[in-house]
């Protein structure tokens, strides 16, 4: 293989990359690889004039990622969001988090509150930062959310019926985002919902297996 022919391939694989790439801030490197890759190409190629187009390319891509690098050092997070920020935003970059955190607010529980009804849409997705709540199926107990658990995210995000009533019993700390909203927002950024959905799974897993034990 040629010089030319590896940068040519190199080109069509990074911006192949930029367009897959899930995270933004690979999405920006892939960028620069494509002008890096570009400008030696074009500068081999076609001389000065076929090097302006990756010049401008990788100039962008820098920009971005370097924009993209001061707001992830800029966001900031209380102690109840950096338990969201290891939890299930574990796969975001800060300044992603911020934001979609931003799409809810943290609100104070008392015994008896019900999160979640069950047979009914689950209107809001919460995560639970400190105390807990029982969660009962045709009113017989089948588990327990606890702190770092997401509560509503079987449904939020579509149609059905909540499956289970969720009624706290401790006073609580909890972040609360509702669902219409929590769905544009994660619609306009494709990335924020796949890592979100991944918390939604390993959530709902850790769920079915305690409701497994309760059975057993």
């Amino acid at each position: 293989m040629t010089l030319k022919l590896g940068l040519y391939v190199l080109i069509f694989a990074a911006a192949l990359g930029a367009l897959l790439a899930r995270s933004r801030l690979f999405g920006h490197i892939m960028l620069g690889i494509v002008g890096i890759a570009g400008l030696a190409y074009g500068a081999m190629q076609h001389g000065l004039l076929g090097s302006i187009l990756p010049f401008l390319i990788l100039i962008v891509a820098g920009v971005q990622a370097s924009s993209g690098l001061v707001a992830n050092k800029a966001a900031k997070f209380s102690e109840d969001e950096r338990a969201m920020l290891s939890g299930p935003l574990a796969g975001l970059g800060r300044a992603q988090a911020r934001r979609l955190i931003d799409q809810g607010i943290w609100m104070d529980g008392r015994p008896g509150d019900v999160l979640i009804q069950e047979s009914k849409a689950a209107a809001q997705l919460y995560f639970i930062a400190s105390g807990a709540a029982d969660v009962h199926v045709k009113g017989k107990l089948v588990g327990k959310a606890s702190p770092g658990q997401l509560v509503g995210e079987a449904t939020v995000l579509g149609e059905s019926a909540a499956i289970a009533t969720v009624t706290l019993t401790e006073p609580a700390r909890f972040w609360c985002a509702q669902g219409r909203a929590l769905n544009a927002y994660l619609a306009a950024n494709p990335d924020a919902r796949h890592a979100l959905e991944h918390g939604f799974n390993v959530s709902l897993r850790q769920k079915l297996e305690a409701m497994n034990k309760a059975a057993s």
